[in-house]
């Protein structure tokens, strides 16, 4: 019996002391999805605004009305703590996203606000596409050279 339970102990202390992969926590999975559709859409916009596409008019608005909508997701379960770089493998997210969350939470509604503001405009032209993209690609590098790490 007393075998047991120290194996049981031991057993459960390697388990905690393993450290978590990112692409077994399923908040981080979800919040690198929500980035990769992100990403898939801004690239859109953004290869219209530096001329490695052509200007679509029907195109950048759907892009547009796909970065506004993923904005709105709810975020609160995508970023639990102990989700960062120092607690998990696979994931970019730094320590200072926690450190300081109001501030994140402000660049976040930056990014939102930004997103709105391509949105009314995307379809538009390209001149007004332009500034929007523009807008919203200066919200996330504020974002990512505050909280992500360089990649490895």
């Amino acid at each position: 019996m007393k075998f047991k339970t120290i194996l049981g102990t031991f057993a459960l202390g390697a388990m905690l002391a393993t450290p978590v992969i990112a692409d077994e926590d399923p908040a981080i999975e979800a919040r690198q999805g929500q980035f990769k559709l992100f990403s898939h859409n801004f690239a859109v916009v953004g290869g219209m605004a530096q001329g490695r596409m052509e200007y679509d008019a029907e195109m950048a608005q759907t892009a547009a009305d796909n970065l506004y909508h993923l904005t709105r997701v709810d975020q609160g379960r995508l970023w639990p703590e102990g989700t960062d770089t120092e607690s998990v493998e696979g994931t970019r997210a730094l320590p200072s996203i926690w450190e300081d969350l109001d501030d994140f939470v402000a660049k976040f509604v930056a990014l939102q606000e930004a997103a709105e503001n391509l949105q009314a405009v995307a379809g538009e032209g390209l001149d007004e596409m332009r500034a929007g993209v523009g807008q919203v690609g200066q919200t996330c590098q504020a974002c990512h050279e505050a909280n992500r790490a360089e990649s490895s």
